[in-house]
């Protein structure tokens, strides 16, 4: 069993600045909100978390088909609803994949494989939220 440890501390006002594994990630809200803007809200963290967990069992399964790469892209879309708590209503992600000859069959599977199968944060987020996703191929 994995354990992950996160140390936070108050950076002023509602930034904080937190070691993750010996990685700093400060998380504020915007000026708007009355903080600062320092980083990113906890909630984009959320979705950035989304993107590199699923974007690492990507690149590994299409590894291991031996797909070549020359690039891939992700763009996600979240929709917050107005009421408090403000939690998202839908997830969608884009996966763009770039090169020559990629089967799109074979990274669709490792997209949903991910998806489905691997990727924790999405397992988490699924519960309580609708998250669907494309998987655009583009030629060099």
């Amino acid at each position: 069993m994995n354990k992950t440890n996160i140390s936070a501390k108050l950076k002023g006002n509602m930034a904080f600045e937190m070691d993750i594994n010996g990685h700093t990630v400060i998380t504020d809200t915007t000026v708007e909100n009355g903080g600062n803007d320092l980083g990113p809200s906890p909630k984009a963290l959320l979705l950035a978390g989304l993107i590199g967990c699923s974007g690492i069992d990507i690149m590994s399964i299409t590894k291991k088909m031996k797909i070549e790469l020359d690039d891939v892209n992700v763009d996600i879309e979240a929709q917050t609803r107005d009421e408090d708590p403000k939690i998202y209503t839908y997830i969608n992600i884009v996966y763009k994949f770039k090169g020559k000859d990629i089967p799109y069959d074979k990274v669709k599977k490792a997209v949903k494989l991910s998806m489905e199968k691997y990727c924790g944060v999405s397992a988490m987020l699924e519960k309580a939220v609708p998250i669907t996703y494309e998987v655009v191929v583009e030629e060099r």
